[in-house]
Protein backbone atom coordinates (compact mmCIF):
# COMPACT_ATOMS: atom_id res chain seq x y z
CA UNK A 1 0.00 0.00 0.00
CA UNK A 2 1.84 2.84 -1.27
CA UNK A 3 0.66 6.57 -0.52
CA UNK A 4 2.67 8.96 -2.32
CA UNK A 5 2.77 13.43 -1.34
CA UNK A 6 3.83 15.83 -3.20
CA UNK A 7 7.44 17.02 -2.05
CA UNK A 8 10.51 15.00 -2.48
CA UNK A 9 13.10 13.76 -0.53
CA UNK A 10 14.50 10.94 -2.25
CA UNK A 11 14.34 12.45 -5.60
CA UNK A 12 12.82 9.64 -7.43
CA UNK A 13 10.38 10.98 -9.76
CA UNK A 14 9.40 13.86 -7.48
CA UNK A 15 7.35 12.14 -5.31
CA UNK A 16 7.43 11.23 -1.37
CA UNK A 17 6.76 7.90 -0.80
CA UNK A 18 5.07 7.31 2.78
CA UNK A 19 5.19 3.73 4.47
CA UNK A 20 1.63 3.74 5.89
CA UNK A 21 0.92 0.20 5.89
CA UNK A 22 4.08 -0.46 8.28
CA UNK A 23 3.69 2.59 10.44
CA UNK A 24 -0.16 1.59 11.00
CA UNK A 25 0.84 -1.81 11.76
CA UNK A 26 3.75 -0.73 14.19
CA UNK A 27 1.06 1.55 15.87
CA UNK A 28 -1.31 -1.44 16.37
CA UNK A 29 1.31 -3.61 17.70
CA UNK A 30 2.43 -1.38 20.10
CA UNK A 31 -1.01 0.20 21.67
CA UNK A 32 -1.66 -4.00 22.03
CA UNK A 33 1.77 -4.38 23.52
CA UNK A 34 1.08 -1.53 25.46
CA UNK A 35 -2.30 -2.44 26.50
CA UNK A 36 -1.46 -6.32 27.94
CA UNK A 37 1.61 -3.85 30.36
CA UNK A 38 3.83 -6.89 29.58
CA UNK A 39 7.47 -4.90 29.58
CA UNK A 40 8.15 -1.36 29.74
CA UNK A 41 8.05 0.48 26.37
CA UNK A 42 11.51 1.26 26.41
CA UNK A 43 12.96 -2.38 26.83
CA UNK A 44 14.59 -4.20 24.36
CA UNK A 45 11.46 -7.17 25.03
CA UNK A 46 9.33 -4.43 24.18
CA UNK A 47 10.32 -3.71 20.94
CA UNK A 48 11.07 -7.36 20.07
CA UNK A 49 6.99 -8.32 20.85
CA UNK A 50 6.29 -4.92 18.66
CA UNK A 51 8.64 -5.88 16.13
CA UNK A 52 7.16 -9.41 15.82
CA UNK A 53 3.87 -8.04 16.54
CA UNK A 54 4.23 -5.74 13.37
CA UNK A 55 5.59 -8.03 11.48
CA UNK A 56 2.67 -10.34 11.59
CA UNK A 57 -0.19 -7.45 11.29
CA UNK A 58 1.76 -6.05 7.92
CA UNK A 59 2.55 -9.77 6.13
CA UNK A 60 -0.73 -11.05 7.25
CA UNK A 61 -2.03 -8.13 4.85
CA UNK A 62 -2.45 -9.95 2.23
CA UNK A 63 -5.23 -7.80 0.24
CA UNK A 64 -3.47 -4.03 0.85
CA UNK A 65 -6.37 -3.15 3.23
CA UNK A 66 -4.21 -2.80 6.39
CA UNK A 67 -5.26 0.99 6.85
CA UNK A 68 -9.16 0.49 6.30
CA UNK A 69 -9.44 -3.11 8.74
CA UNK A 70 -10.69 -3.09 12.19
CA UNK A 71 -8.65 -4.60 14.71
CA UNK A 72 -10.59 -7.11 16.74
CA UNK A 73 -11.43 -8.65 12.73
CA UNK A 74 -7.64 -9.87 12.57
CA UNK A 75 -6.93 -10.59 16.30
CA UNK A 76 -8.26 -13.99 15.92
CA UNK A 77 -6.19 -14.27 12.16
CA UNK A 78 -2.99 -12.82 14.39
CA UNK A 79 -3.15 -15.09 17.28
CA UNK A 80 -3.32 -18.01 15.24
CA UNK A 81 -0.19 -16.76 13.69
CA UNK A 82 1.92 -16.67 16.66
CA UNK A 83 0.53 -19.60 18.71
CA UNK A 84 3.65 -21.44 19.57
CA UNK A 85 3.07 -24.26 17.65
CA UNK A 86 3.18 -22.61 14.64
CA UNK A 87 5.96 -21.86 11.94
CA UNK A 88 6.26 -18.12 12.21
CA UNK A 89 9.95 -17.57 11.16
CA UNK A 90 9.08 -19.80 7.80
CA UNK A 91 5.83 -17.89 7.26
CA UNK A 92 7.44 -14.68 7.70
CA UNK A 93 10.56 -15.52 5.30
CA UNK A 94 7.94 -16.76 2.85
CA UNK A 95 6.00 -13.44 2.67
CA UNK A 96 8.95 -10.99 2.65
CA UNK A 97 9.98 -12.90 -0.27
CA UNK A 98 7.20 -12.75 -1.69
CA UNK A 99 6.44 -9.12 -1.24
CA UNK A 100 9.57 -8.41 -2.52
CA UNK A 101 9.11 -10.34 -5.46
CA UNK A 102 5.96 -8.64 -6.33
CA UNK A 103 7.78 -5.21 -5.87
CA UNK A 104 10.68 -6.52 -7.91
CA UNK A 105 8.04 -7.37 -10.89
CA UNK A 106 6.69 -4.19 -10.34
CA UNK A 107 9.54 -2.11 -10.41
CA UNK A 108 8.12 -0.42 -7.27
CA UNK A 109 10.74 0.14 -4.21
CA UNK A 110 8.42 -0.15 -1.61
CA UNK A 111 9.42 1.72 1.76
CA UNK A 112 6.80 -0.72 3.66
CA UNK A 113 8.98 -3.53 2.54
CA UNK A 114 12.11 -1.79 3.58
CA UNK A 115 11.00 -0.67 7.34
CA UNK A 116 9.78 -4.89 7.44
CA UNK A 117 12.82 -5.76 6.60
CA UNK A 118 14.55 -3.91 8.56
CA UNK A 119 12.65 -5.13 11.42
CA UNK A 120 13.11 -8.90 10.91
CA UNK A 121 17.11 -8.22 10.31
CA UNK A 122 16.64 -6.82 14.09
CA UNK A 123 14.32 -9.72 14.89
CA UNK A 124 17.07 -12.19 13.87
CA UNK A 125 20.43 -10.65 14.13
CA UNK A 126 20.07 -9.38 17.83
CA UNK A 127 20.28 -12.14 20.50
CA UNK A 128 18.79 -11.50 24.05
CA UNK A 129 19.09 -13.57 27.43
CA UNK A 130 15.95 -15.26 28.18
CA UNK A 131 14.80 -17.88 30.68
CA UNK A 132 15.50 -21.89 28.98
CA UNK A 133 11.92 -22.66 27.84
CA UNK A 134 13.26 -25.81 26.71
CA UNK A 135 14.89 -26.62 30.19
CA UNK A 136 13.51 -29.72 32.09
CA UNK A 137 11.19 -28.57 34.19
CA UNK A 138 11.87 -29.32 38.29
CA UNK A 139 15.82 -30.01 37.18
CA UNK A 140 18.58 -28.37 39.08
CA UNK A 141 16.45 -28.47 42.27
CA UNK A 142 13.42 -26.78 41.17
CA UNK A 143 15.02 -23.05 41.02
CA UNK A 144 12.76 -19.82 40.76
CA UNK A 145 12.54 -18.61 37.18
CA UNK A 146 14.62 -15.62 37.90
CA UNK A 147 17.51 -18.16 39.56
CA UNK A 148 16.56 -20.82 36.20
CA UNK A 149 18.97 -21.58 32.97
CA UNK A 150 19.29 -18.74 30.29
CA UNK A 151 19.81 -19.18 26.86
CA UNK A 152 21.11 -16.16 24.43
CA UNK A 153 18.49 -16.46 21.83
CA UNK A 154 17.17 -14.56 18.59
CA UNK A 155 14.59 -11.47 19.91
CA UNK A 156 11.64 -12.75 17.61
CA UNK A 157 12.21 -16.04 20.02
CA UNK A 158 10.95 -13.66 22.88
CA UNK A 159 9.13 -11.11 21.07
CA UNK A 160 6.64 -13.59 18.61
CA UNK A 161 5.52 -15.19 22.96
CA UNK A 162 4.83 -11.72 24.18
CA UNK A 163 3.14 -10.56 21.07
CA UNK A 164 0.93 -13.43 21.23
CA UNK A 165 0.30 -12.92 25.06
CA UNK A 166 -0.23 -9.10 24.26
CA UNK A 167 -3.21 -10.27 21.96
CA UNK A 168 -4.85 -12.22 24.29
CA UNK A 169 -4.76 -9.71 27.20
CA UNK A 170 -6.25 -7.52 24.61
Amino acid sequence: MLHRGQESTDGDGGELVVPMAWLYAEYIADELLRTGDLMPPASVEFRAGRDALALTVFLSDTGGELGGIRVVSQLETWLSLTAYDQPWEDWVRERMADLAADAHACGVRSPDLALAEAAWRWLEETELLAPDLDAVPGGAGAVSEDEGPKVWTPAWRLGLPLGHLAIHLF
